[in-house]
């Protein structure tokens, strides 16, 4: 397993010791941008962290996909990736109690792969979210599951790369990957 963990402006400094990988929050909505996010990946980066992006989106039933299109547009036009970043579409319940539909989390995923191709893109959800309430199991080119127990055993069937299996003191994961250099190459799509 490889270790790794998500920042966010909560996070504005890290450690890097023992990470195969950072992801970091970049953007929210459409008028959110995490002004650490560049500090942060630069950190990653100078460590020899695989690094990632992700997005939180807004959306709700009733909200129309031009909405969740313009998220996207605006997702890849702030993010700051690289060639070899991984993308991600963290979809839950935002803090006023909303949801994204599945159609909306699957219109994000669709855009942002057209947008940027040549990056991998993949899906943060909880357990409960994803195996009691996706209408559809479309993950993009993985699924990020978060799931508070040991690490690399969340309780699900489906395929996963990424689990996030603790938030003390901070967001930690691992990754489904032999290596390292087998994540950095999965990253970079060779």
């Amino acid at each position: 397993m490889l270790h790794g963990i998500d920042v966010s402006s909560h996070n504005p400094s890290y450690e890097t010791e023992g990470l195969d990988f950072v992801i970091v929050k970049a953007t929210e909505g459409r008028s959110y941008i995490n002004p650490y996010r560049a500090r942060q990946a630069a950190h990653a980066r100078r460590a020899g962290c695989v690094v990632g992006f992700y997005h939180f989106l807004h959306g709700r039933k009733g909200l129309s996909l031009a909405r969740i299109t313009a998220q996207a547009r605006y997702f890849v036009e702030h993010c700051g990736a690289e060639r070899g970043d991984i993308l991600a579409l963290d979809w839950e319940t935002d803090p006023k109690g909303r949801l994204a539909t599945s159609a909306q989390k699957d219109k994000f995923l669709r855009e942002v792969t057209r947008l940027r191709p040549d990056h991998r893109l993949i899906l943060y959800v909880n357990r409960d979210l994803w195996t009691r309430k996706s209408t559809t199991d479309y993950k993009a080119d993985g699924l990020w599951i978060a799931d508070y127990r040991k690490a690399g055993h969340p309780l699900i069937h489906d395929e996963w790369c990424f689990h996030q299996y603790t938030s003390e003191p901070l967001d930690k994961n691992v990754a489904h990957f032999k290596n390292h250099a087998a994540l950095k190459k999965w990253a970079s799509r060779a």
